[in-house]
């Protein structure tokens, strides 16, 4: 599994968990959210999250739909 990396602006310090899931296409608005956690295993950093609000920072790894991003 490629690790596919995701850019924050450098003007933030985090982008939340429900954010990530639109950047990345695995859901179309990020309403949709909350349905994708509770339908689909989500890890960040090897934990299990289901907090759409979940605080990502630079360095966190996350796992979703068979794939992996890392926030840069």
């Amino acid at each position: 599994m490629a690790t596919r990396e995701v850019k924050i602006r450098e003007d933030e310090e985090y982008i939340t968990l429900n954010v990530l899931l639109k950047i990345v296409d695995l859901i179309p608005t990020g309403g949709m959210a909350k349905i994708f956690l509770a339908e689909n295993d989500v890890f960040v950093n090897g934990e299990k999250e289901n907090r759409r609000g979940r605080k990502l920072y630079r360095g966190d790894i996350v796992k979703a739909n068979k794939a992996e991003f890392l926030i840069k």
